[in-house]
């Protein structure tokens, strides 16, 4: 296919060349009735292409192909059989992808580190989850994407799961030997899921982490918000083989998803993989350089050091997240992302009891780069951090809850609330998640252990974002009824 096309792009700009005018929705009429004190702020041409795909950049029948001709240059660039766009973020794609694989009462291997959505997609399916830990360093406190010998040893003590479902690369860039699992998948005949929502720049540069399609996963997800340049909840479904039926795939998005969705984003998906497929290679270069250089020079900064895969025991990391240990100032990573937002206007990512992490994108340059630099050696020589919070950390394996409900039961059932004191040995109702990364510490369905809530507990206290909890306090926890 000739992809110097952008069907979207150019429908668009043929809807403005024509002089069309709608009696549709956006109520807004490309911009004419917003107010002003809006427009100064986002601009006229954001509300210009705001149009319906239907019955604006297509007709009535959807007969021009527009959507579809932009999907399928999609799917060959990242070297997938078929792609599936998304306006409703990687949140929503997960569950549709993980309910075209297995349904209630069903069984599947679930990483244990899985974001939120994964976890959503298990109380509104009512499937079966099979645990998969990942390898717990208990140097770094942090987990890594299962390996392929437990990926084994799950499928031969659950032989009846529809398949696996793992994050890789997850937020801090660490990745799973996909490879690896991908050939335990198919020595059991089973389905292999990618969440590769971190990961959608990985088909266009040889010297990234492997791309899921390529380790041969028969469906992967993306956000292409994240490592790429679409807009916030741009997602992307990416199927091969015969494993997923593409209609089946499609009849549970159309059940979870939009009946309006977004030609903003259709339009910048469209215009992003164009993007990478003419000049993703020479733009990643350029990232690559730009993060080597962050990575040595952070490394020249007392206090501070990198992740990277020759200081970690992950099979792989993504160079371009740059995930910084700052427990050497004695601070805490919530607390110094506050500082440098607030000091150096500077906005990081994922923050933990210990880390942050920045993004080095092809929107980066060896300015922002200097930005990023500049901001860090501020905080690696100041004198005024908070003393880094006193957070019980859990010792491997303490994360490894029982479950004693499928999640769907757990989460609708009769549930009663607790003082969280009390709820050790309950059945908990609700998810409690530390965000970001946004992985459950606590699932609906597992029984509550006291290593797990000190953790919570005492990270709240620390500046843990836990949006999730039922009360925010975590005075009292969701339990099962008795």
């Amino acid at each position: 296919m000739d992809q110097s096309r952008a069907p979207v792009l150019e429908a668009l700009a043929a809807y403005r060349r024509r002089g069309d005018i709608s009696f549709t929705p956006p109520g807004h009429k490309q911009g004419r009735g917003v107010d002003p004190r809006v427009l100064e702020i986002l601009g006229e041409d954001l509300f210009r292409a705001d149009v319906m795909v239907m019955n604006g950049l297509d007709d009535r029948l959807q007969t021009g192909g527009v959507l579809e001709e932009a999907q399928r240059l999609m799917a060959e660039a990242v070297n997938a059989e078929q792609a599936f766009f998304s306006t409703c973020g990687s949140s929503l794609s997960v569950k549709s992808a993980m309910l075209s694989v297995a349904g209630p009462g069903e069984k599947l291997l679930v990483a244990r580190n899985s974001h939120k959505s994964v976890i959503s997609a298990l109380i509104l399916s009512g499937v079966q989850p099979v645990w998969v830990h990942g390898d717990w360093d208990g140097d770094l406190h942090m987990s890594y994407p299962p390996t392929p010998e437990a990926v084994a040893e799950a499928f031969t003590a659950a032989p009846d799961a529809k398949g696996v479902i793992v994050a890789s690369p997850v937020d801090y860039g660490t990745c799973g030997d996909l490879e690896g699992i991908n050939e335990v998948c198919r020595r059991h005949d089973r389905t292999f899921i990618v969440d590769e929502a971190w990961g959608a720049h990985l088909p266009f540069h040889d010297n990234l982490p492997t791309w899921g399609m390529n380790a041969g996963a028969d469906l992967c997800v993306t956000s292409v918000h994240k490592m790429g340049n679409g807009l916030e909840q741009s997602s992307v479904f990416h199927l091969q083989g015969n494993r997923v039926d593409p209609a089946v795939l499609k009849a549970r998005e159309d059940l979870l998803g939009t009946t309006s969705p977004s030609t903003l984003i259709y339009a910048a998906l469209d215009g992003w993989r164009r993007q990478m497929a003419e000049h993703g290679t020479s733009l990643l270069d350029r990232a690559l350089e730009i993060a080597e250089s962050v990575r040595q020079e952070i490394g020249k900064m007392p206090g501070l050091w990198v992740l990277s895969k020759e200081n970690t025991g992950a099979f792989d990391v993504d160079p371009l997240k740059i995930v910084i240990d700052v427990s050497g100032l004695g601070v805490d990573g919530y607390h110094a992302n506050d500082w440098l937002r607030e000091r150096c206007h500077v906005n990081l990512a994922l923050s933990d009891h210990r880390r942050v992490s920045a993004e080095i994108t092809v929107a980066d340059s060896e300015e922002t780069a200097g930005r990023l630099l500049d901001a860090l050696r501020a905080l690696s020589s100041a004198r005024d951090l908070p003393p880094a919070a006193e957070i019980d950390l859990p010792e491997p394996g303490e994360l490894e809850l029982d479950i004693a409900m499928l999640p769907r039961d757990a989460f609708f059932g009769r549930v009663e609330n607790v003082p969280t004191g009390q709820a050790v040995g309950r059945i908990v109702a609700e998810m409690v998640t530390p965000y970001p990364p946004g992985a459950p510490a606590l699932c609906p369905g597992e029984r509550v252990t006291r290593p797990v809530l000190s953790y919570l507990t005492s990270g709240l206290a620390g500046g843990m974002d836990i949006p999730d909890a039922a009360d925010p306090s975590l005075k009292t926890l969701r339990v099962v009824a008795e």
